[in-house]
């Protein structure tokens, strides 16, 4: 599983880990996530690379909502989570956003 949810008795926030694994960014060099929690700001939020090659990061969201997000690899190539709680068209009509459910 590639999102990992821990929510804190009451608190206004869940702690969201989110994976990209080794197959979906073999190559990669850098990996950032993108989405409606940072902006969609390309540069704001990069992940950490694990020596088995998957990239990792964690984000405290606020509960009760849903965040749309992409993967970015090296800056040139979006990628979809495939454990994503759902999906949702983007703006531009060629590809769908991630979207994780908090």
């Amino acid at each position: 599983m590639n999102i990992k949810k821990r929510y804190f008795n009451g608190g206004p926030v869940c702690e969201v880990t989110f994976n990209l694994p080794f197959e979906e960014a073999e190559f990669a060099t850098t990996v950032h996530i993108v989405g409606e929690f940072n902006g969609w700001d390309i540069y704001a939020t990069p992940m950490k690379k694990l020596r088995d090659g998957t990239f990792t990061i964690t984000i405290d969201l606020e509960r009760e909502r849903e965040y749309q997000y992409r993967y970015l690899v090296d800056f040139t190539k979006w990628e979809d989570d495939h454990d994503a709680d759902k999906y949702t068209p983007t703006p531009f009509g060629d590809s769908v956003n991630s979207v994780v459910v908090v």
